[in-house]
């Protein structure tokens, strides 16, 4: 059981890795669609790569989406609309003639009888009320066939048959307008205004109803290819009757193949594909990037982003597939390259785009589209810390989308009249939506503890606090950690590395000398040396501790293990050669272990470069009247000798770079010193 429980806990990082290896590949697994995937692979436009195709079984050509949608909104178009004509309004109107004329009336003043009157009225009513009055205006043509209901029957007429309410005044004029005008023709027209009342409303619930019905009625298929019938021959364009038929038996045979007797086997076959992804994700991990590897929260920081792409990605999708270029996929190359590196960010996206092909319509075309975004991404965004920059990047990303998209139109229409102009909306939004990466960097930074250039840029400021701390209890450390940093800046963009990253690490390499400055020598200003009353060994003990002090200093005060990863390895496992040699003077012995610093040595170009920075810039302070002879031949000394040592034989550094980093030295020594070449007399 102890046994157990202890090899447990050597491999406990192992088992972690396991552990999310396993939990992605569930859940990447849970989002992927159920549907089996289609043999072939195949885009409108362009020739059938593959030998023959025969129908394996009998099935139905399905209609294009766009010529299902344009049939229904045809339907919609000519459906012939339900109104409903109330007659008891007309029975009430009326009535409602008769009480008002019978008011009004007076033998004495109207010389017409009552009775003609009234039957006259009764008429003009039943002319208008004869196909019923509307109670407001609709947009349908006048002659727009329409069916009016009243009670149980129906009648069919056109709509111009329908008087509309607006026009009442003037047909009541004309219905008159034959009759001698008298007093009793203006109380008739009068009576009329005031009780006609519209009886004819659109139906709303049976029109849509019907509409419905026929909506319901289309037939989504327009065909059937019998099972062994040939569908296309290798070489032949994919035009559109034939994409409809490909796309009609990609459905079927997916319908097919995803059903409960095979469902455990697409499980299995979906499975391997992601845990191969996954693999090759850990394998390239272990391999060049041990140090991310070997750290467990970088590891599962890197799993979540692929994850969160893969989520947003299926959600967008399954909500409208023509969105998937909302989706702000090149934010993970981006994030990646902010807090490691551009290859590590470019080899993630490449497999987050290869798992979310098999999510996305039209896979080849969006990995391509992505494929190319991602690199692009990675080749333009510099020194994130700039606001511009990013900005610019940006643009140049959505322009690429613009041109790749335009590019596939062309390829797969023919033509420009098909293009969807509506997609560059898309890509804008995408590109707005990759802006989102600044606060999205500074979450990650609070929640993973990682840190990027952005928060490099806030720890390079010499008015930080602990910067300044510095400043006041070692100045001759805090002026030599300025110089350092200069120097190994100079370095790192001479050959390609991480130049702010370097920069903040050789400003804090050197903070464990505020536990004690005075036994430092640039710090030692009064001229007595704090040495001259300790062993050596002790004296070795004090200056190799700094490293250790800086270390507890820097963890107190929160600084990455980024920055902390520079102070641990500016010396490596060098010797305080000055003490180790005094003590074999006055000892006639020592151990050399006792003058080693504990390292590690660097184990990445920055850590390289500060450490050749450092030594180099501390040791020239040495140098009695400096020449450029002189100097090239320290600089090349220190260097070489910390080579023999093998300090950094982890380091991914080439001699041409060390070759770059010693002539760059000597440039900017030259600078320090103000030397001029020397010529011959």
């Amino acid at each position: 059981m102890k046994n157990t429980l202890s090899t447990l806990s050597r491999n406990q990082s192992l088992l972690y890795k396991g552990f999310l290896f396993i939990a992605a590949t569930f859940l990447i697994l849970y989002l992927f669609p159920k549907a089996g995937q289609f043999k072939y692979d195949f885009q409108k436009g362009k020739p059938w790569q593959y030998e023959n195709l025969y129908a394996p079984f009998s099935f139905t050509i399905k209609k294009a989406p766009e010529s299902l949608a344009s049939e229904k909104e045809q339907i919609v178009n000519n459906a012939v609309p339900y109104f409903n004509m109330d007659m008891a309004i007309v029975t009430g109107v009326t009535k409602e003639f008769y009480r008002l004329l019978d008011e009004a009336y007076q033998n004495s003043f109207f010389r017409v009888p009552k009775l003609s009157i009234q039957s006259k009225g009764a008429a003009i009513i039943d002319q208008i009320y004869k196909h019923g009055v509307l109670n407001e205006l609709y947009s349908y043509d006048s002659d727009k066939l329409v069916y009016l209901k009243s009670g149980n029957e129906i009648d069919e007429v056109t709509f111009h048959q329908i008087v509309s309410f607006d026009t009442i005044d003037s047909l009541i004029k004309t219905a008159t307008s034959l009759e001698t005008i008298s007093p009793s023709i203006d109380l008739l027209e009068k009576i009329l205004t005031i009780v006609i009342k519209p009886n004819v409303s659109l139906n709303t619930k049976l029109t849509q109803t019907a509409i419905d019905d026929e909506v319901n009625a289309v037939n989504p298929n327009k065909g059937i290819v019998e099972k062994s019938g040939r569908i296309i021959a290798k070489g032949e364009l994919v035009d559109t009757d034939a994409y409809q038929i490909l796309d009609s038996l990609k459905a079927e045979y997916q319908s097919q193949v995803w059903t409960k007797s095979n469902y455990l086997w697409l499980i299995v076959g979906y499975g391997l594909l992601v845990m191969l992804v996954l693999l090759m994700l850990l394998l390239f991990l272990n391999k060049y990037r041990p140090e991310i590897y070997n750290n467990n929260t970088k590891v599962t920081f890197i799993f979540f982003n692929v994850l969160l792409m893969v989520l947003l990605t299926t959600i967008v999708v399954k909500m409208d597939a023509k969105y998937v270029y909302v989706v702000p996929l090149c934010i993970l190359p981006l994030i990646l390259k902010a807090f490691f590196d551009p290859r590590l960010g470019l080899f993630v996206h490449v497999l987050t785009v290869l798992l979310l092909g098999f999510i996305v319509p039209n896979s080849f075309e969006y990995l391509f589209l992505q494929i190319i975004a991602g690199i692009v991404t990675i080749l333009t965004v510099s020194e994130l810390y700039k606001r511009a920059n990013l900005f610019i990047s940006v643009t140049q990303i959505t322009f690429i989308y613009i041109i790749g998209y335009f590019a596939f139109v062309l390829i797969q229409e023919g033509n420009i009249y098909e293009f969807e102009w509506i997609i560059f909306g898309y890509f804008v939004l995408c590109g707005l939506a990759t802006l989102f990466a600044h606060p999205l960097i500074y979450f990650y930074e609070k929640l993973f503890g990682l840190v990027s250039d952005v928060s490099l840029l806030e720890l390079s400021d010499t008015n930080s606090k602990l910067l300044k701390e510095l400043s006041n209890k070692a100045p001759g450390t805090f002026h030599h950690s300025l110089n350092v940093a200069n120097l190994a800046e100079a370095a790192a963009q001479e050959i390609g590395a991480n130049s702010m990253l370097v920069r903040v690490g050789a400003l804090y390499h050197d903070i464990g000398k505020m536990a004690s400055p005075a036994f430092f020598s640039e710090n030692q200003l009064s001229g007595v040396n704090s040495h001259d009353e300790l062993e050596p060994q002790e004296s070795a003990s004090i200056i190799i501790n700094h490293v250790i002090d800086g270390i507890e200093i820097a963890r107190k005060n929160n600084l990455p293990d980024r920055i902390i990863d520079f102070i641990r390895t500016h010396h490596g496992t060098s010797m305080v050669y000055y003490f180790y040699k005094k003590e074999l003077e006055t000892q006639g012995q020592a151990n050399k272990e006792d003058f080693k610093y504990p390292g590690p040595i660097p184990f990445s170009k920055e850590t390289a470069i500060l450490m050749m920075a450092d030594s180099v810039e501390a040791a020239s302070k040495s140098l009695k009247d400096p020449t450029s002879t002189k100097i090239d031949i320290f600089v090349e000394k220190i260097i070489d000798a910390q080579m023999d040592q093998g300090q950094f034989l982890n380091a991914d550094v080439t001699f041409k770079d060390i070759e770059l980093i010693k002539k760059m030295f000597k440039k900017k020594l030259n600078n320090m010193f103000h030397l001029r070449v020397e010529y011959p007399e």
